[in-house]
């Protein structure tokens, strides 16, 4: 089963970087991973909230920041679910080349 929130979550170029830099760096804060990319403080907190509630990561109290954390099952979870996807559309690819083929076989007969 495909969860809409969880990929509408990471169709998101600037989630897909966050992710990349948190995987990467084994965590960050709003203030760390902002000046890294190039969106302001402000909106790397609104994609993170976003990522949180899909449970792509999850934050723990730093200070005065949240520390966030990829939810290493969720993102496996995710990436389970790409290939579910994926291998979906391989086997109707396959079907349309088969018909396709039968099409231009009987066409050339």
């Amino acid at each position: 089963m495909i969860d809409d929130d969880l990929w509408s979550a990471v169709g998101d170029p600037t989630r897909r970087r966050m992710l990349d830099l948190l995987l990467a760096d084994g965590g960050g804060t709003a203030t760390t991973l902002a000046e890294r990319l190039p969106v302001t403080r402000q909106a790397v907190a609104k994609h993170l909230l976003v990522l949180d509630r899909v449970g792509l990561v999850h934050a723990t109290p730093s200070g005065r920041e949240r520390r966030y954390e990829v939810d290493e099952a969720q993102l496996a979870r995710a990436v389970a679910q790409l290939s579910a996807v994926g291998a979906s559309w391989d086997a109707r690819l396959q079907r349309i080349k088969r018909i396709a083929e039968r099409i231009q076989r009987e066409a050339q007969s």
